[in-house]
């Protein structure tokens, strides 16, 4: 697919994929990898993050580091997914890891049937007198999203059937997972190291225990909890925010 793009006239072309979307805890991660015409076949093994091993992903970073033009992974937090919403944060992580690129792109693949990277575009406001007495020719208003964004093209399954989709997600899943690890010393009830933030039993029971912590997303209506109540590490109060009531 990147290659068809490339021939069709792009110049770089960006896969991008996201992971932690469904998690009850920790960032929302973007991977992006850059890939043009010169670019050589992708490392051997690479395949959606979902259908790999732990070990398995963790063995291909070295080779991922070196392929491609340029690779990144952007994250928003959970804060951020309770002020913005997931769809927002979304776009925010993968905001950030196209800016990580230093790269200029064509083309976006993103994997699905939903464009979340792109602005929401806003209606036509209708044209005033001010609008035509006004010297200033540049257009009123925040840029459209094609002028801020590459064209953006959607493909279910594009992990499986994209090598810099399936680069990205491994990357992106490498990533968010070294950090919810790194956060289960602070968080030990949680155990962040084996369920990286996702709805595991151990995790739901701890939840009930100790509540959510700051690490929670809490406008979700997370499994025995009061929305929009966080606590400190481990439940022991502290630091605490208040996020809107509504969730997934």
């Amino acid at each position: 697919m990147e290659r068809s793009l490339l021939r069709e006239g792009a110049r770089v072309v960006v896969g991008m994929d996201e992971v932690g979307r469904g998690a009850l805890a920790g960032p929302v991660s973007v991977g992006a990898v850059a890939v043009d015409l010169s670019t050589g076949a992708c490392p051997p093994g690479v395949a959606d993050s979902k259908l790999l091993r732990p070990a398995a992903r963790e063995a291909l970073l070295p080779s991922l580091a070196r392929w491609g033009l340029a690779r990144a992974v952007g994250h928003a937090s959970a804060a951020e997914i309770d002020e913005h919403g997931i769809v927002g944060a979304l776009r925010l992580a993968g905001g950030r890891a196209m800016a990580a690129l230093e790269i200029e792109v064509d083309v976006v693949l993103l994997d699905g049937s939903h464009d979340w990277l792109s602005a929401p575009r806003r209606p036509a406001r209708p044209m005033t007198l001010l609008d035509l007495l006004d010297d200033d020719s540049a257009p009123h208003g925040p840029a459209s999203a094609a002028e801020t964004v590459p064209e953006v093209r959607t493909m279910v399954r594009a992990d499986q059937r994209c090598s810099s989709v399936a680069a990205a997600s491994i990357l992106a899943k490498c990533e968010r997972d070294a950090l919810m690890v790194a956060h289960d010393a602070a968080f030990p009830a949680f155990g962040w190291a084996g369920t990286k933030g996702y709805g595991a039993p151990d995790h739901l029971a701890a939840l009930a225990v100790h509540g959510p912590s700051v690490l929670h997303r809490v406008s979700w209506r997370l499994p025995g909890c009061e929305p929009g109540v966080a606590v400190g590490p481990a439940g022991s109060g502290g630091d605490a925010r208040s996020a809107p009531p509504d969730g997934p």
